[in-house]
């Protein structure tokens, strides 16, 4: 069985394959919107990853947290660089973030184990 991680890679990548079929233009362009914000630009993509995860964190959703954690490992984030980021958004979001804070500690567990 997929680990959770691979679920959720394997799920993305379908349905956003599904959604972007349907040929809507204003999709499209949300899309294409969001994949061009965490380009380099004036701050390193790697950065904006970063403040990606924050604001997931603050928003309270699961999948952009593990989509954003994602990418966050891939570009060579330690745990502890994690964890200050997490701490952010916990002031930010107050208790109900707690949460969401240990659904990413999980993902960074499982990151490791890859």
């Amino acid at each position: 069985m997929p680990s959770r991680l691979e679920q959720f890679r394997l799920y993305r990548e379908k349905m956003n394959e599904k959604i972007l079929a349907g040929e809507h233009l204003g999709i499209k362009r949300f899309f294409n919107l969001d994949t061009a914000a965490y380009r380099d630009g004036a701050l390193p993509g790697k950065t904006k990853e970063l403040l990606g995860l924050v604001a997931s964190a603050v928003l309270r959703c699961n999948d952009c947290i593990d989509y954003h954690m994602i990418q966050c490992a891939a570009a060579g984030y330690k745990d502890e660089e994690l964890h200050d980021a997490l701490n952010i958004a916990l002031i930010v979001g107050g208790s109900i973030v707690i949460p969401h804070l240990r659904h990413a500690y999980e993902t960074i567990e499982l990151l490791r184990k890859e």
